[in-house]
């Protein structure tokens, strides 16, 4: 196969030893200063994404994908709905509840926040919480005994563990006696205490939903449906379909409506986030231009020969914008391999920061997490690829072209 005289002669000038060591010096700090802004983008990407996760994984976990209610007061027959919620092909759980908000008293201490009624069994197939307890559990929910589970901000703020009494005073539901109308008040024992690293640790609570019944007076009826979904980023649609199956008598609503905003502005910060970052590798491929201009200048002789052998001007565009894109394209090899090993590998490497230097890059009890999370996304890593060897090529035209324009004349007359 006859090979491109362009290729073999810009593939010779990359790899031949440069006289001028100046010239050596400037290609290597931009082939690095690719693979650099390569590494920096892949690995803040992947951190993006961990983060965005987490917050989707602990947030969304703790919320209702999909709410199904009645229009009115409360849910009747909510074994009916859940049967035909249930048909739905993306819907993986649905369990009924109820909910109130409540003030909690204990030890001197007044807590304002939201009580939700559950069924224990149900509530494991539609919530994260029975992962994330660190003392009790939900089995230790049982209707009459009226106990508890609170968030670990919540029992914090009331100094109270497990075993320790809670008041709850219900606002919407009051008690009428010869003393007048008052909230009303029962005492609850403390069965569970649950972290998810969300703001549902200090403002929810869980008890029985029979018990919430009781408080509430609502007898047979709850307050809504809660279904989970296959996927939670399709939960709008799934939602739309479920509205159009179940009939207007009942409101069907998404997490969008309550967190949506929350998750827009993760995803606008990360396109952001790598819209700056990328100037970081645009950056470097100006230093290719600075090159390439240095090398133009310094191969005005060769250019002039061979230009009198024949070489046509597009011939010396292409030779030089080989030469060009190779440091570009090794600069972006080299940033994939080791963007890609740093992502996969990131929590292990920054432990071992924490351990050799004993400092805590991500206090856990500052974040939600403790950890640097990374999820490395191939699509990120194919288009930052793509990116920098786009920039890499666009950086090479004008000395190439700059080359092609050399007059073997004057470029001879000096020689």
């Amino acid at each position: 196969m006859k090979k491109s005289v362009s290729l073999m002669i810009g593939m010779r000038y990359t790899g031949a030893r440069k006289s001028n060591h100046f010239i050596s010096f400037i290609a290597l700090v931009s082939m690095l200063g690719i693979a650099l802004g390569t590494i920096v983008l892949i690995t803040v990407m992947s951190v993006m994404n961990g983060f965005q996760s987490e917050l989707q994984d602990r947030i969304l976990g703790m919320v209702p994908h999909i709410v199904v209610g009645e229009r009115g007061d409360g849910l009747q027959d909510w074994a009916l709905i859940e049967s035909e919620v249930l048909k739905h092909p993306d819907v993986v759980a649905a369990a009924p509840f109820i909910d109130v908000k409540a003030m909690f008293k204990a030890n001197g201490n007044t807590k304002f926040g939201l009580v939700q009624g559950v069924l224990p069994e149900k509530e494991k197939n539609v919530s994260i919480i029975d992962e994330y307890f660190k003392l009790g559990s939900l089995d230790a929910l049982h209707p009459g005994k009226y106990g508890i589970i609170l968030g670990i901000g919540m029992a914090r703020s009331m100094g109270v563990s497990l075993g320790d009494k809670v008041n709850l005073l219900i606002a919407e539901a009051v008690t009428v006696s010869p003393a007048g109308i008052s909230p009303r008040t029962k005492r609850f024992t403390v069965v569970g205490i649950f972290e998810v690293k969300s703001e549902a640790d200090s403002t929810m609570a869980l008890i029985h939903i029979r018990d919430a019944a009781v408080l509430t007076r609502k007898g047979t009826d709850v307050s809504a449906l809660r279904v989970t979904t296959n996927d939670v980023l399709q939960a709008q649609w799934t939602a739309y379909e479920i509205r159009n199956e179940i009939g207007a008598d009942y409101y069907v609503s998404d997490w969008n409506y309550s967190h949506g905003s929350l998750f827009k502005a993760i995803k606008m910060e990360k396109t952001m986030m790598g819209v700056l970052l990328t100037f970081i590798v645009a950056v470097a491929a100006f230093n290719i231009i600075s090159t390439l201009v240095m090398v133009v200048t310094d191969k005005q002789a060769d250019i002039a020969i061979l230009r009198t052998l024949g070489a046509s001007p597009s011939t010396i565009m292409k030779i030089f914008m080989v030469q060009g894109s190779l440091n570009g394209i090794i600069g972006t090899i080299l940033g994939v391999a080791g963007g890609v090993a740093l992502a996969i590998n990131l929590p292990q490497v920054v432990s071992f920061i924490e351990r050799t230097f004993n400092v805590r890059v991500i206090p856990g009890d500052v974040y939600f997490i403790g950890f640097l999370p990374s999820e490395l996304h191939w699509d990120d890593v194919y288009l930052i690829a793509g990116i920098a060897l786009s920039l890499t090529v666009l950086a090479t035209i004008y000395p190439a072209w700059k080359a092609s324009r050399t007059k073997p004349a004057e470029a001879l007359r000096y020689e």
